[in-house]
């Protein structure tokens, strides 16, 4: 049964939310800004946090952020929640490190569908494979990307993105493609935010220099390869 912490000054809302998923076997925690969600990480470790944007005091923007910097919690997938609908709210959202997005106001039956989606594209498929490239090893059973020996940390979506490239390397592949492969043929996702994920990606293998693996294709999207 897995946890899902709901951050939302609003209680009607948070019951909504809490009804919805409880009916579908969830266990629910719920908070009504940041410093008391927080806390309550302190003695819990949600499976997922659907985090509204705005709130009172520090917004869930910016515990995003928090939280994705923290290796502790890094690797817990956010859904941001907002009546902010617009393209670009979506992308800065995402950019900040959230997982999903979903526009206020909206179904339960949709948000118990995003829920169930985010968590299964968080969890790896099983298999034994390690794969090392151009000095890079990532290792699908113990979730880790390590180069010569320094771990890299990755969060849930960006490990999955690069597990899929580094399995087909050398091929190149549009963002329309990576969308159905690595987020699923059933979620709507706009193309950008391949790019966002894959901005995210780099960042974390600059640390030990192999960012130039994942290569642009001009025209088409993006590979990876250890060759120029």
């Amino acid at each position: 049964m897995a946890t899902i912490l709901i951050v939302d000054d609003e209680p009607d809302i948070r019951e909504v939310i809490r009804f919805a998923l409880e009916g579908t076997g969830f266990r629910v925690l719920e908070a009504g800004h940041a410093d008391e969600a927080r806390k309550l990480m302190q003695s819990e470790e949600p499976d997922l946090i659907l985090l509204d944007w705005m709130l009172p005091g520090r917004s869930g923007l910016e515990l995003a952020q928090q939280l994705k910097q923290n290796p502790k919690s890094r690797g817990i997938p956010i859904i941001m929640v907002s009546a902010r609908g617009e393209e670009e709210d979506r992308i800065r959202g995402l950019e900040t490190g959230a997982d999903d997005y979903i526009a206020k106001p909206f179904s339960p039956r949709e948000m118990v569908a995003r829920v169930n989606a985010v968590l299964r594209r968080s969890k790896p498929e099983e298999s034994s494979d390690q794969i090392e490239i151009g000095g890079l090893r990532i290792d699908n059973v113990s979730h880790r990307v390590t180069a010569e020996g320094q771990r890299i940390d990755v969060a849930p979506t960006e490990f999955r993105l690069l597990h899929f490239l580094m399995s087909h390397a050398e091929r190149a592949f549009t963002r329309s493609q990576l969308l159905d492969q690595v987020w699923g043929e059933q979620i709507y996702v706009e193309e950008r935010t391949v790019d966002v994920h894959v901005r995210r990606l780099r960042k974390a293998l600059e640390e030990t220099g192999h960012d130039n693996l994942l290569q642009t294709v001009r025209g088409v999207g993006y590979r990876f390869s250890d060759k120029p």
